[in-house]
């Protein structure tokens, strides 16, 4: 009879199942809690850190910040600085003829002395730009542009910071309430400086609200962007590409300015930013990302600089932006590395090789995503490695419980061999021992040889205990019950044909009724079985035979196939006997009820097709006899 193909691929689904239910369930737990924004802190750290490690570099010489340090406010006695001081530096940065200029510093109100030459350089240098502050604070503040300006000359200063304090965005543009369109300080410096090579501003073409230079459309901001989970994206928002290396701009001082300690170059067809680098000041910026001399803290005119710096190195150098994969390809992303995580305990047998493959894999993973990021991609790290340890670890746990569970196997296997060795002596030996005891016990005088015999029934009571305490040894080789020790090393299908004629050897009553043996040994696939599984396959060979030697009366033929049947491998053991199944010609319903009661031989079968992915069965042959078939899959499943 043919195996029971759907019982077989029930028993594999079920297996699958059993197998990958945990790995699946640490999947849905990670990207339900990266959904939810429980990992949002870590990624963003994460994404910082990256771009911290990236290689410097080179220095972007078309922008250059003149910085208003502590020593330039204490040499002008007064702070603010005056406006007469600024309208100096204008001019002195005029002479060297400069593309742009950028006043990061607000000057919506005058600050005594020299407002009114102020005033007068702000009208005639077409190329300054200055800020204001767009958006309103708590109180609903704002602060407004120089008057002197025109609109086209101001940008705001606004920053977008993370919940953290740090920044990670830059705003290019906003909509100011009841007033037209705004655009950032950064914008309106690259705007000019990118009009003297024939690049104008306009709109996006994938997507209309964004804006573009030339064929460089900057990606929006959306509320789910990279690590994000909804975050405000409101405005027009870009994720910020900071330049990497500890000196990305030419710094000079209001000192070097004035004493004309300046190579013209320096200056000439650049962008000059101009803002206090001064703590006292506190025009401050956070950034994680940022090398510096105080950590995670940078004065506001950097940050200025290196968003005006990837605008301009975007349009001209091709510099990458940093883009984002939509939701379904991160969520793909992760669960990928989950699979891989679920199937390091399934093709590696050792903890420690598990936990080397989760090393190497979480070391991949890093790798990749740094690399990603330098090509300017932000994809998901935190929940990768997150899902990879919990993963990994669970296999490695996995894998300490099947060996568990193995030698469990083992030690039950070695106790039904006992318990047979007890019941034979138990029912031969040891009961015509005990008759001679009582009929030596019963003479008077009792026989000199009595305490001997007393001594031997002892002896043998103790066999058992000593056997069962031995039971616990793990040995290399497999002891058969015919004493024949069995090299678990060679091909299966060779010990499978020792044990059928090892067992044939015995003394059985039915063994000797046979006539016509029909055997087929055929190799069979053994890279996905272990030693324990070889042992059990040979195990249940060797009681499917001496069941029909003990049980098949008058069995005249035997059938003994061991090959591979399409995709499954299977052990098959058919008699004509008048065995127990043949007598009371059972429904296959009542069959696989008594099995699930009967007795360890059987209880050993439907483990042993429980770890192989298989399936036990116990059938009456037509028209007479029994079939014993343990069928089990020749391809090696990932989820084993």
């Amino acid at each position: 009879m043919k195996p029971d193909r759907s019982q077989a691929v029930k028993a594999d689904i079920s297996t699958w199942w059993r197998g990958s239910l945990p790995g699946v369930m640490v999947i849905v737990a990670v990207v339900m809690a990266r959904l939810t924004g429980a990992l949002q802190f870590l990624e963003l750290v994460a994404f910082d850190r990256f771009l911290l490690l990236r290689p410097p570099e080179p220095m972007d010489e078309r922008i250059a910040i003149v910085g208003i340090t502590e020593e330039d406010i204490k040499r002008a006695k007064t702070y603010p600085i005056p406006d007469r001081e600024i309208a100096d530096l204008l001019k002195r940065l005029q002479t060297y003829q400069p593309i742009a200029i950028g006043l990061d510093i607000v000057r919506d109100i005058p600050v005594e002395p020299g407002n009114a030459e102020l005033t007068s350089v702000f009208r005639n240098s077409k190329n300054a730009i200055g800020v204001e502050i767009a958006l309103p604070d708590r109180s609903g503040f704002t602060v407004a542009p120089p008057p002197a300006l025109p609109p086209e000359q101001v940008g705001f200063a606004d920053f977008v910071l993370d919940g953290d304090g740090y920044q990670r965005r830059s705003l290019l543009g906003a909509q100011k309430p009841q007033q037209k369109y705004r655009f950032s300080f950064a914008i309106r410096l690259a705007e000019r400086y990118l009009a003297t090579r024939g690049i104008k501003l306009g709109t996006g073409i994938r997507d209309r609200e964004a804006m573009r230079f030339g064929s460089i459309e900057f990606t929006r901001v959306q509320p789910n962007s990279g690590g994000y989970v909804g975050a405000d994206a409101g405005g027009n928002q870009i994720l910020l590409n900071v330049r990497s290396g500890k000196k990305p701009f030419r710094v000079l001082s209001l000192a070097q300015i004035k004493a004309g300690k300046v190579d013209p170059e320096w200056i000439r067809g650049k962008i000059v930013l101009i803002g206090m680098m001064s703590f006292s000041a506190k025009d401050l910026a956070n950034s994680g990302a940022i090398a510096g001399i105080n950590p995670g803290r940078i004065y506001g005119v950097e940050m200025q600089a290196h968003e005006t710096s990837q605008i301009v190195s975007a349009v001209l150098d091709r510099r990458p932006l940093i883009q984002v994969w939509g939701d379904g390809w991160e969520t793909l992303w992760i669960a990928a590395w989950g699979l891989l995580g679920m199937s390091l305990g399934r093709f590696l047998r050792s903890p420690w090789k598990i936990l080397l493959g989760l090393l190497i894999a979480s070391i991949s993973s890093i790798a990749i995503c740094y690399w990603l990021i330098l090509m300017g991609w932000w994809v998901p790290i935190v929940p990768v490695f997150l899902i990879l340890v919990l993963n990994g670890t669970g296999s490695t746990a996995a894998l300490f419980y099947r060996h568990q569970q193995e030698l469990r196997l083992r030690l039950e296997e070695r106790q039904f061999a006992i318990e047979q060795t007890f019941n034979a002596i138990h029912s031969g030996p040891l009961q015509t021992l005990v008759g001679i005891l009582r009929t030596a016990q019963e003479q008077d005088p009792p026989p000199p040889f009595l305490p001997d015999l007393q001594r031997l029934s002892q002896e043998l009571r103790e066999v058992y205990g000593s056997v069962q305490r031995d039971a616990i040894a793990d040995e290399p080789h497999l002891q058969m019950g015919s004493a024949i020790e069995l090299a678990l090393q060679a091909p299966l299908h060779e010990l499978l044909y020792k044990v059928y004629s090892n067992a044939l050897e015995q003394e059985l009553p039915y063994f000797q009724t046979i006539k016509f043996k029909i055997v087929q040994f055929d190799p069979l696939n053994t890279s996905h079985l272990r030693l324990e599984h070889k042992r059990g396959l040979c195990r249940f060979l060797e009681e499917a035979l001496c069941n029909v030697g003990k049980h098949a009366i008058a069995t005249t033929r035997l059938t003994v196939i061991c090959t591979q049947e399409g995709d499954r491998q299977v052990i098959r053991v058919t008699d004509n006997g008048r065995g127990i199944l043949c007598d009371t010609e059972p429904t296959i319903q009542d069959l696989n009820a008594n099995i699930q009661g009967s007795g360890l031989g059987t209880q050993l079968a439907n483990n042993l097709a429980k770890q192989l992915g298989g399936t036990f069965r116990r059938y009456p042959n037509q028209p007479r006899g029994t079939v014993c078939e343990l069928t089990w899959s020749a391809k090696r499943r990932w989820f084993w």
